[in-house]
């Protein structure tokens, strides 16, 4: 059969994507992404070192990330990101500079991390006061915190998993179960952060925006509204503050119409293999 007459197939543009090497929620990006746009991903070497500090430093050093940056000139993406929130807030606000220095010099391409986008979404939606959702140790956690405070935020709210590995694998229910120990009443922070790329969040941030009040955005999501807006288009979302303005007003004056939810009173751990030690919550 002849097709031709189709036209087809639609011009794309490209979208280079930089993860670590455990990242597994390709599919999450995508999502995001506008019908024109491709994306292009790639990854960084593998190392034997379990999520924490140590893996944040060596999956964003500047040699790992100009490499993985020239695996997709050939490709000509119009902007590369890099999706990984621990990596690019572990050196702080100038370390986050610094790499996206060096995948431009790498690629002459603009270029956007992780926690780069969190600081312009929370200047977008005028957001100070930050409640934190991790899956991480407390180690991570708390330089998540130093980095929110650098850019001029307040933490005024936190939970964390404590975990090292396997993070793709958390069920949302766990996640709103967080999100709700982060902020346990209303007006009590300005925006909810959920951290870490390699979290499932899509599906579970109107939920929580509905049931918090409050804008909830999250480090996939963030990184492509911000990659995305550097081609001057829009991420794909319904129901997300961030990225529709309609849905950034909560009538005022409303009690809070959550529904209480008796969540269990943590418990000792068990004690589980080092490389799978938890640090609880907080």
């Amino acid at each position: 059969m002849d097709v031709t007459f189709l036209g087809g197939p639609r011009a794309q543009r490209g979208l280079g994507v930089v993860a670590p090497f455990d990242f597994a929620l390709d599919r999450e990006l995508w999502r995001w992404t506008p019908d024109d746009v491709s994306l292009h991903l790639t990854r960084t070497p593998y190392v034997p070192v379990e999520v924490s500090l140590d893996l944040a430093r060596r999956v964003s050093e500047h040699e790992t990330l100009r490499d993985a940056v020239r695996t997709l000139i050939a490709v000509a993406p119009e902007t590369v990101a890099y999706a990984c929130a621990s990596g690019s807030f572990v050196g702080g606000l100038a370390g986050e500079r610094a790499m996206c220095e060096a995948m431009t010099r790498a690629g002459a391409t603009p270029s956007v991390t992780t926690s780069g986008a969190l600081i312009e979404a929370l200047t977008e939606l005028g957001a100070r006061r930050v409640a934190l959702v991790t899956p991480y140790t407390e180690s991570v956690t708390r330089s998540l915190e130093e980095y929110v405070a650098e850019a001029g935020g307040t933490v005024t709210g936190r939970a964390f998993m404590g975990l090292t590995r396997h993070i793709w694998k958390v069920p949302y229910r766990e996640v709103v179960e967080m999100a709700h120990r982060a902020v346990p009443a209303p007006a009590t922070a300005d925006v909810l952060f959920i951290s870490c790329t390699n979290l499932p969040t899509y599906d579970v941030i109107p939920q929580l925006e509905a049931e918090l009040r409050i804008p909830v955005i999250s480090a996939n999501q963030v990184t492509m509204w911000a990659a995305l807006r550097r081609l001057g288009t829009r991420a794909v979302g319904p129901y997300q503050a961030l990225l529709d303005t309609s849905a950034r007003v909560w009538p005022p004056g409303l009690p809070d119409t959550r529904v209480p939810r008796e969540l269990p009173v943590p418990q000792e751990p068990p004690v589980l293999p080092d490389e799978e030690q938890q640090e609880g919550w907080t």
